[in-house]
């Protein structure tokens, strides 16, 4: 399987998976035509990193609006791949819902009539395990798959807008394009996504500088999910765009969504922090803030206040029984079916991920040590 001579476009591309997709793009043996980098706005960094990675295949930046139909129809003109990353990921509710469902579900609507009208032919999604839950109830699941039964309940707006941007890229498949040919599209559902530059590692790396080196933890050590290392999702999104490229595989995977985990070992969210940073000397609380059902409770009481100042002022709490939920229910599915439809295997181990990302936290703690000093000042 090959990518040789493909044109593909990358939307967010600037973010935290973009880049990593790029760059595995940018390093195929068989290079590519041409890759458009589409973002709102691209850092020094990225463009940096981009320019390191290039080799005969020709790189566009875009920088321009999601929601802008010409923008993205000039970005399509030419391209017979999409691979749409860009999102909003809101766990709190920072963004106003109609921003959220203008970037996440309408800007993902324009994006595939845009693919239709200039004969796109193969279109990726990213998705996200928030799509499939966990439920309000908290109800379980271990080691589950695409056909695992679940009760999906949530109406927390982020995980709405991301579950009607998927049905909107599976319902695409097969759509007709303006040349005769047909759409053919997949959905990626990520686990939660850690390693180098993930914008949730360094929140959560803040809060424990300020605790004195230690963690706070937020999720009980019985919620085992299984996140997923940045650079095997990534290569997970090159593997399903290779298999889209045969006639025969790409039959397969059609209209269909797929969980991609890897081989990193089950465990809360709030370990998987101490696991990539306790041979740095960081340390762990035992125990949640409060027990389980209080904190729950807690969090409502919060969103009732929340409510209740609405009409005054913008309060946003720092947890919501959505959170909750999230962080406490274990959670955790296989990547069997990606590896049998489209061979997606991992390809970096656990120790790898383990390794370049306690690295990179490493890296920046001295940094951020400065940087929490000065706020405090």
């Amino acid at each position: 399987m090959s990518l040789a001579g493909v044109s593909c476009l990358v939307t967010g591309a600037g973010g935290f998976l973009g880049q990593r997709i790029v760059r595995l793009l940018l390093e195929e043996d068989e290079a590519l035509a041409e890759i458009r980098l589409l973002d709102k706005d691209f850092s020094r960094e990225a463009l940096w990193s981009f320019g390191k990675f290039q080799g005969k295949t020709e790189v566009k930046v875009l920088e321009g609006d999601i929601r802008d139909v010409e923008f993205l129809h000039r970005a399509c003109q030419g391209v017979s791949l999409v691979i749409h990353t860009a999102s909003i990921i809101d766990t709190l509710g920072l963004v106003e819902k109609q921003l959220l469902w203008e970037v996440n579900v309408t800007g993902t609507q324009m994006l595939l009539e845009a693919c239709a009208h200039c004969n796109v032919q193969h279109f990726i999604y990213t998705s996200t395990i928030e799509v499939a839950g966990p439920n309000c109830r908290g109800d379980p699941i271990f080691n589950g798959d695409e056909d695992t039964p679940y009760e999906s309940t949530s109406k927390f707006p982020y995980a709405q807008s991301k579950r009607l941007a998927e049905e909107c890229v599976l319902k695409a498949d097969g759509q007709m394009l303006k040349d005769g040919g047909v759409l053919v599209t997949c959905a990626l559902r990520s686990m939660y996504i850690f390693g180098e530059g993930c914008p949730f590692l360094q929140g959560h790396l803040d809060k424990c500088l300020l605790n004195k080196n230690v963690y706070l933890r937020f999720s009980r050590k019985e919620a085992l999910v299984n996140p997923v290392y940045v650079g095997n999702i990534a290569w997970a999104h090159v593997q399903a765009a290779k298999a889209l490229q045969v006639p025969q595989k790409a039959r397969r995977i059609r209209g269909q969504f797929y969980y991609i985990s890897d081989d990193t070992p089950h465990m809360s969210y709030a370990d998987l922090n101490y696991e990539l940073t306790k041979e740095l000397g960081f340390a762990i609380e035992p125990w949640l803030p409060m027990p389980l059902t209080m904190l729950y409770y807690f969090s409502l009481l919060l969103e009732i206040v929340s409510f209740m100042l609405r009409p005054f002022v913008r309060y946003i709490p720092s947890t919501n029984r959505h959170l909750v939920t999230l962080l406490n229910t274990p959670f955790a599915f296989s990547y069997r079916k990606a590896q049998k439809d489209f061979g997606y295997v991992p390809r970096y181990t656990w120790e790898e991920a383990k390794r370049y990302t306690s690295q990179w936290i490493a890296s920046i703690v001295p940094q951020r040590r400065e940087y929490l000093k000065s706020k405090k000042a």
